[in-house]
């Protein structure tokens, strides 16, 4: 039998929505509009440059990876950041844009337009009050901890575009956290042995659940300062027979999102509950196990030891029952690491 990468990690196709933006929202009072003019905003999201149509976020005890989309709720606005170009002076300082339910759209203050002048645009999502900047107003820093939204935060590419041509602006939102989940199955090797391992609970440990991501507008660019902050994530806690051989793993309990984080050694693991089915071989009556753990350290698996922003990263756990009353043993290794390849390696 042909070892199978029992313990890989595969950057899966990623995944996106569309907006059409063509409303007002924010509308001033009376003189004030005649300062002001609209630009609207053609808004897409995209996961490793595949758009998808839009579909709420799913979550369930067993589901298709297919199924989980991360999107942007309309219902929330999103921050808008300008900068001159030549002197790096903030012209759109945090601005939130909102959906009127036609789109986006936002009134800027007509002073703006009064010289000719190049503006780099960026924008992020959730919109957050406490962005920072930095470097000449040509860095600006989100805060983001996993419990303001499962999905995101997410960010746009820097848009270069002069004063005088803001009327529609595109804006392609990227994601900047991982999106992990876990397939099982058995490989027991011995027809005998196969299809009696009961998975109970699948802990993902040290999860990095807060952090802040500095976006550089001039480079186009951005990197997560983690804060310390950790949990560990309950993927799965139930009881379900491992389906038996690859053809028959599967996605167990939910996908979650985390802050890319870089692994370290003797931190990050993946915990592993599950019973073994009593059976009866060479004549003799075996015992059914119950609560067996495992703890297998994620150290030494990824490139470089750390997660690429925006990427979607399943866990495949092959179970092997080898042996009798000894440990169910893992033969962990890293398989294929199928991602897009850009040209510098960093860009999303």
């Amino acid at each position: 039998m042909k070892p199978w990468p029992l313990f890989s990690f595969t950057a899966l196709a990623l995944l996106g929505c569309l907006w059409g933006c063509t409303g007002i929202d924010d509308l001033p009072d009376g003189d004030k509009l005649q300062n002001q003019k609209k630009v609207a905003f053609d808004i897409k999201v995209t996961r490793d440059g595949v758009e998808i149509p839009q579909d709420p976020l799913t979550r369930g005890e067993l589901v298709d990876a297919r199924d989980l989309i991360a999107t942007m709720d309309t219902r929330r606005p999103f921050g808008l950041v300008g900068v001159e170009k030549e002197s790096r002076s903030l012209l759109i300082d945090n601005s939130p844009v909102y959906n009127s339910g036609a789109g986006y759209s936002k009134l800027l203050d007509s002073g703006l337009w009064d010289a000719p002048r190049t503006v780099q645009l960026s924008a992020y999502y959730p919109f957050v009050n406490s962005i920072s900047y930095k470097n000449d107003n040509q860095e600006y820093s989100i805060p983001y901890t996993v419990n303001e939204l499962e999905a995101g935060p997410l960010v746009s590419k820097t848009v270069e575009r002069s004063i005088q041509e803001l009327n529609l602006l595109s804006l392609e939102f990227q994601h900047i956290t991982n999106d992990i989940g876990f397939k099982v199955c058995d490989v027991t090797p011995m027809k005998e042995l196969q299809g009696l391992i009961h998975l109970r609970k699948l802990v993902a440990t040290k999860v990095a659940s807060a952090g802040v991501y500095v976006n550089d507008l001039m480079v186009n660019r951005g990197f997560w300062n983690y804060q310390g902050y950790y949990r560990d994530e309950l993927v799965f806690q139930g009881d379900t027979l491992v389906g038996v051989g690859t053809d028959n793993e599967m996605l167990v309990g939910h996908r979650y999102y985390a802050i890319p984080d870089e692994i370290e050694m003797a931190k990050q693991c993946v915990e592993v509950v599950f019973d073994v089915d009593g059976f009866t071989l060479n004549n003799y009556k075996y015992p059914p196990l119950k609560d067996q753990v495992f703890k297998y350290m994620l150290y030494g698996l990824l490139p470089n030891n750390v997660m690429v922003p925006g990427k979607q990263y399943t866990f495949h756990i092959g179970l092997d029952l080898s042996s009798i009353y000894h440990e169910i043993t893992f033969a962990p290794s890293v398989g294929d690491w199928e991602t897009k390849i850009y040209e510098n390696n960093d860009d999303f």
